[in-house]
């Protein structure tokens, strides 16, 4: 039996197939302001041949103030299918470290239907690293293909979350850094209480792999167990703004845990409000 998740592929498996029909392949690259990356600049300098750029600024609900909102079904089949993807593909993301933005990218193909979803192991900077193929002239144009979006019942809102806090019908999951888990570092936006949800567990998003690839299921179910998450009650997963948050619904998904929602307002939402009770110091 395998101990690695059977959400990935690896990098002799994607060189492999490139060129495939059905396979669509998706640079979900996203960076803190701090990493001092430029996702677009990097995805027009170099790609993975035939790779189109998921640009999570830009595919999120527009009457939303919150970063990174999920969409409407609507508005994202309209921009994947704008990028040549349906939901029939078997879609392989990846970010440049390999394992920070490109779970949120994988979660939302999943919510929106799409079945064949997988991360590439080690990402682009991986790839790159190993001489393998890489598209530098400009990406070729995709032609329009129809994405049949059914969302699934997999998100917590505010509401939900305020129950969850009261209630403890479900373990929260926190992927946000240690030190802004318990309050001793400030929050990178402006406004916003640092600390956490009464009740949650930190579950670093830097903790679930090392040199950009996803840590072995039995180090996963160690460290969940070292974070007093129980595999075997439901989750809600969050962090700064609904994207490393995916990173433990991918995590949680890998060792075969189903009843995972992802509270996408996230901190942006509960630490800008006044009416949200805060903790500080660990859980």
């Amino acid at each position: 039996m395998t101990d690695t998740s059977p959400y990935l592929v690896s990098y002799h498996w994607l060189a492999n197939r490139l060129g495939t029909p059905g396979l669509s392949i998706v640079d979900g690259s996203w960076y803190l302001p701090a990493m001092g990356r430029d996702h677009k600049a990097e995805f027009a300098e170099s790609r993975i041949p035939g790779a189109v750029l998921f640009d999570q600024d830009d595919i999120v609900d527009p009457s939303s103030s919150l970063p990174h909102a999920l969409p409407p079904a609507d508005l994202f089949a309209e921009k994947v299918g704008a990028l040549g993807i349906a939901e029939t593909d078997t879609i392989v993301v990846y970010d440049g470290p390999g394992f920070f933005s490109a779970p949120r990218v994988w979660w939302l193909f999943r919510h929106f239907g799409a079945e064949k979803v997988y991360l590439l192991d080690g990402g682009f900077d991986g790839w790159k690293a190993g001489d393998l193929p890489l598209e530098t002239s400009g990406p070729a144009p995709k032609t329009p293909r129809s994405f049949n979006a059914a969302p699934k019942d997999d998100v917590a809102s505010l509401a939900d979350m305020r129950s969850i806090v009261v209630e403890g019908n479900r373990q929260i999951a926190d992927a946000r850094p240690a030190g802004r888990f318990t309050g001793e570092l400030p929050e990178p936006r402006e406004g916003m209480r640092s600390g956490h949800m009464p009740g949650a567990k930190n579950v670093p998003v830097i903790s679930l792999a090392e040199n950009g690839k996803m840590k072995s299921l039995k180090a996963l179910r160690d460290l969940f167990n070292s974070s007093s998450v129980d595999l075997s009650k439901p989750v809600v997963t969050t962090c700064g703004s609904g994207v490393t948050a995916a990173a433990i619904s991918f995590a949680l998904a890998s060792l075969g845990h189903e009843d995972v929602r992802l509270y996408d307002g996230s901190w942006s939402e509960w630490g800008s409000r006044s009416d949200t009770p805060v903790e500080a110091g660990d859980a």
